[in-house]
């Protein structure tokens, strides 16, 4: 007995050093990765401090853009949203709304909104896509960059392949027509694409900010609030977190497998070639990339990958733990199905920096974390009811997780604050410090449930996005 019970105290041993040690992994590639992004951001800065984005405006150069937003029961704030993209500072571009078989009132409202009328155009489709019920175009001659194509639902993916099939301009911005972008947002994100230097760009993406409780004005944001409610708050670190110390430094090292739906561009060749948006996950945006990128590997071109730090898109959170496990388990379910799909990849030297590093990393540390996190606490658990826990090395490594996930989170803010500063009252500088002290209570938890709903959704075959109920923007008319 006495061994036995010196073997189950050796196996406690044992898996709370494997715990600390992935604890230690995982937190050192973030730190790494921060690293990476504040070098990153700081030569960025630097660089484009001298840039006049005034000449790219005139230029005759500047790349012609087609803006692709799909939209399913978007009445809350499809009004706003499509007026932000018709009044971007950019020339040439047009801006194709994909009404993706609403159930809403969203397609009376831009028919009202908008003067539309059905018009006649010719389409020569190269993906397959639900049928089109439509296309319009504006009767008033202020609205005539404005495509409004309604169709039958196909989700996401389909709504944007038709957007590929209508599309004229050889580079696509795809975008969720439920975000506010930056009046120069179009010249940020085309400046890359003059800048290639021998090597194809295929793709470009921007940060994403939380806009609850940020007010809007004629499709424009105003002014900068932090959300009211704890849990959009604690989603704006989690933001800066993502986009200003993790993709920057990805897109240092041109690893990039994702760039948000909410808001990138592409090359719409390379996007055709490559097959288009894949309708057999609900991950359409990291899956593209990643076929792009594969696709590129595979027939030896040069290419790359860039990622832009300034704030250039800002979208609605969720406000409510429905909603936002709806969210984050469909962003597992994406995950489990790109890495599915381009498994070859994993550790294969054909495919670089993607096979040996992204993919292994979003595999150990995206895809398998919270399964790991979750059976971490059901052993403990297991561990305290029969008397086996070490209590001493448990505290000193929950006050360590505890204390990094509280520190990390400050660097995000203190990088906030030396860079772009969208957050000038110090009310919600204090507000955002609270918030991250608070995060590994109440949203880390939320979040690796919601996780875990992913992976169950997953095994029982679950399929589409489910009902995103918004609120819409605050509007000051």
């Amino acid at each position: 007995m006495t061994f036995f019970n010196t073997e189950i105290t050796a196996f406690c041993d044992i898996y709370l050093v494997l715990i600390l040690g992935y604890a230690v992994l995982i937190m050192s590639s973030y730190l790494f990765l921060a690293y990476l992004s504040t070098k990153e951001l700081r030569q960025y800065l630097k660089k484009n401090s001298f840039v006049d984005y005034d000449v790219l405006l005139t230029s005759e150069f500047a790349p012609k853009l087609s803006l692709i937003a799909p939209a399913y029961n978007e009445g809350f704030t499809i009004e706003e949203n499509v007026k932000s993209l018709l009044s971007l500072n950019y020339n040439n571009y047009e801006v194709i709304v994909v009404n993706d078989g609403s159930k809403d009132n969203s397609m009376e409202i831009l028919i009202n909104t908008y003067d539309l009328t059905a018009a006649e155009l010719t389409i020569h489709p190269k993906i397959e896509t639900k049928q089109i019920r439509g296309i319009y175009v504006s009767k008033n001659a202020a609205f005539k960059k404005l495509i409004v194509v309604d169709k039958e639902n196909g989700g996401k993916a389909d709504a944007l392949n038709v957007g590929l099939n209508i599309a004229q301009n050889p580079y696509v911005v795809c975008i969720d027509v439920d975000c506010i972008l930056d009046k120069d947002a179009l010249l940020r994100l085309a400046k890359p694409f003059l800048e290639s230097q021998g090597k194809r760009i295929i793709a470009t993406g921007g940060v994403v900010r939380i806009a609850n409780q940020c007010i809007i004005k004629n499709g424009r944001l105003v002014e900068v609030n932090i959300p009211d409610s704890l849990l959009p708050r604690i989603q704006v670190l989690e933001y800066l977190r993502a986009f200003l110390l993790g993709r920057m430094a990805w897109g240092r090292l041109d690893g990039l497998l994702l760039i948000s739906g909410a808001f990138g561009a592409f090359d719409k060749e390379i996007a055709l070639l490559a097959g288009g948006y894949s309708t057999k996950t609900v991950g359409e945006d990291m899956e593209l990339v990643v076929r792009m990128r594969r696709y590129m590997l595979e027939n030896k071109l040069p290419y790359t990958v860039r990622y832009i730090p300034d704030p250039l898109c800002w979208t609605e959170a969720p406000e409510d733990f429905k909603i936002f496990k709806k969210q984050r388990s469909r962003w597992m379910r994406g995950t489990i199905e790109t890495l599915s799909l381009h498994k070859k990849m994993f550790l294969n030297p054909k495919y670089k920096r993607l096979g040996m590093l992204s993919v292994p990393y979003w595999t150990l540390f995206e895809f398998l974390a919270p399964a790991i996190e979750a059976a971490g606490l059901i052993i403990t658990v297991l561990f305290f009811i029969f008397g086996l826990l070490n209590f001493h090395f448990f505290l000193l490594l929950l006050l360590f997780v505890y204390f990094f996930a509280v520190f990390f989170s400050v660097i995000a803010l203190y990088s906030e604050e030396r860079t772009f500063h969208k957050y000038p009252k110090q009310v919600d500088f204090l507000k955002l410090l609270l918030a991250a002290f608070i995060e590994p209570f109440y949203f880390h938890p939320l979040a690796v449930y919601a996780s875990l709903a992913g992976y169950v959704e997953k095994i029982r075959g679950t399929k589409g996005w489910g009902e995103m109920t918004r609120k819409g923007f605050t509007k000051n008319n």
